[in-house]
């Protein structure tokens, strides 16, 4: 009888060692560390604090997310909030403006809404931090990193494992190109030539970023601006026609960017990078919505719709009901509904144009 009853008691204690194994190694990220660099479509409130136009650490933005406002463009989460799920991180990964002590070992957003490659994108809306701005700010984090692990040879094995996302160049069209009342550049340059200039500016970031440790790398196109709310409006009355001249431009800067890859996978053996295609991604969201759970794709969901010029929610304004029927979720940025598509594919291609090579599941196993 007691006999049985120690069986039975052993049997308990290795079920239970063995649930709670299985717990540590769930809670055990793909990779250690995260690190983020990008616009107002990933800022997660780094313009919090900074003398801007561009926030958005107010109400209705932050309705559906988990503590409400934080400085998400976004109802809800970002694509890089759905990755660093996917991934197997506990937590979204900390901004830059708040990342502190042991907290920067799991990675940083270093992302600026209104941000461009460009230093001179988005001035008009006041302060922000250009992507070599972030990059010198992931440059800080380096040397933290180096004092918490002890020294640089530990520090370089343990970034060479993480994960660095980069999506920029959004604003250095809509904030800059495209907006030839405040910027020359449309003047100074062909759509051609300027995504060239572009590409050799971010070529130089990721050098920089390589320099300081990096090998994985995801680089994310730019979406269609011709096709957002803003854009809508200012082309066709019933707002249901894109501009094609801005999304062709977009398209001329992310072939580059593909190619870009295949350069660095060249030159850079000892790294690996990868595009992921949110163009094309949100190009199927646009072209056949319903099979998404989309109903509106041409207006946002706080009161932003056509003929009207507010990119942004305005404070405590009242937002549409139906936030998963909509595409966008102001004039410019998705809903958390949307975000999670773009998320997932990133990370799990769905088609074989999602990511090139390969996807961030794949990148994250390397």
């Amino acid at each position: 009888m007691g006999g049985g009853i120690q069986k039975w008691m052993v049997v308990c204690l290795v079920v239970v060692a063995g649930a709670s194994l299985l717990r540590e190694v769930a809670a055990e990220p793909q990779v250690p560390c995260y690190f983020i660099f990008g616009d107002s479509l990933v800022d997660n409130g780094n313009n919090n604090n900074i003398q801007s136009l561009a926030k958005a650490n107010y109400m209705p933005y932050g309705i559906d997310f988990p503590g409400g406002p934080t400085g998400r463009f976004s109802n809800g989460k970002t694509t890089v909030d759905v990755i660093a799920e996917l991934l197997g991180f506990d937590d979204y990964i900390p901004p830059y403006a708040s990342a502190r002590g042991q907290q920067i070992l799991k990675g940083v957003n270093y992302a600026s809404a209104a941000a461009g490659i460009r230093p001179e994108t988005g001035q008009q809306l006041g302060g922000r931090i250009d992507f070599a701005g972030q990059v010198n700010n992931y440059k800080n984090t380096v040397e933290q990193v180096v004092n918490i692990l002890g020294d640089q040879e530990s520090a370089a094995n343990y970034l060479g494992k993480c994960i660095y996302s980069v999506g920029v160049g959004s604003n250095d069209y809509l904030n800059n190109y495209f907006m030839p009342l405040y910027y020359s550049s449309s003047r100074q340059y062909s759509p051609e030539q300027y995504a060239d200039v572009l590409i050799q500016e971010y070529t130089e970031q990721l050098r920089a970023l390589y320099n300081f440790g990096a090998r994985k790398f995801v680089l994310i196109g730019v979406g269609q601006i011709g096709c957002s709310p803003n854009a809508l409006a200012q082309n066709s009355p019933d707002g249901s026609t894109c501009v094609q001249r801005i999304n062709d431009a977009n398209q001329m800067f992310n072939n580059k960017l593909k190619a870009l890859v295949d350069d660095f996978s060249r030159n850079t053996p000892d790294a690996k990078f990868i595009y992921i295609n949110a163009y094309g991604i949100f190009q199927d969201l646009i072209d056949n919505p319903s099979a998404f759970g989309f109903k509106v794709t041409n207006a946002g969901c706080c009161g932003v719709g056509r003929n009207n010029g507010q990119i942004t929610c305005l404070p405590l304004q009242t937002p549409c009901q139906n936030r998963n029927d909509h595409l966008f979720w102001d004039a410019f940025h998705p809903t958390e509904a949307a975000n999670i598509i773009v998320g997932r594919r990133s990370y799990s291609a769905q088609k074989g144009s999602d990511a090139y090579p390969f996807d961030i599941r794949r990148l994250a196993q390397l």
